[in-house]
């Protein structure tokens, strides 16, 4: 996999996990709707708070890794050196 596929793929990452995020924020009780699973006893306080800092560190994480290999993929076609 050359350096732009693999920053398309991870823009891609961040995006899905913005979107986690954005979810969060919006319906909290997602998780027990969809795997009818209530650990908190109902009230998605737990899910919500594991939700929005895993998606968060993933958005962050999946985006610098986009934007390096973003960059480095412009230096190597221009020809100058990272």
């Amino acid at each position: 996999m050359n350096i732009r596929h693999r920053s398309y793929l991870e823009a891609s990452a961040a995006a899905i996990s913005a979107a986690v995020f954005i979810l969060t924020a919006i319906e909290p009780q997602w998780f027990e709707l969809i795997f009818n699973e209530a650990p908190d006893g109902g009230d998605g306080s737990l899910e919500s708070v594991v939700a929005l800092a895993v998606s968060l560190i993933a958005v962050v994480l999946f985006g610098r890794l986009a934007r390096r290999d973003w960059r480095r993929a412009a230096a190597v076609n221009s020809g100058h050196p990272l």
